[in-house]
């Protein structure tokens, strides 16, 4: 996967430090689908927009699942949700972060069919 130009990528231990959680947690935010995570030059990688007042977003889990039922990649989820979209008129993740969440999800859900 190409990386996005612009986009703070965190790694593992950048979470643990930032979210003040265990690394075996970390992980489970990651299977539980609450934050995505993709390998960028071989290392695992999440977007620092991913996450909001040292929390992950709240709105992100629901928007991953809806990709995912979409038949979204990981890879595929994460390039959507970082480079714009012309109907959202702002990257998905930048239109989450403004509490846009209906819209965003409308317009993920639409890509599956």
């Amino acid at each position: 996967m190409s990386t996005t130009a612009g986009t703070t990528w965190l790694t593992v231990p950048d979470l643990v430090d930032l979210l003040g959680i265990s690394q075996s947690r970390v992980r489970r935010l990651f299977d539980e689908r609450i934050l995505l995570a993709v390998r960028v030059d071989g290392v695992l990688r999440v977007p620092a927009d991913f996450i909001l007042d040292g929390e992950p977003l709240g709105d992100l889990r629901g928007t991953l699942m809806v990709l995912a039922d979409a038949g979204f990649t990981d890879e595929e989820a994460m390039h959507w949700l970082l480079n714009d979209e012309e109907s959202l008129g702002t990257t998905p993740i930048a239109a989450l972060r403004a509490r846009r969440k209906a819209e965003v999800r409308r317009v993920a859900q639409a890509l599956g069919f």
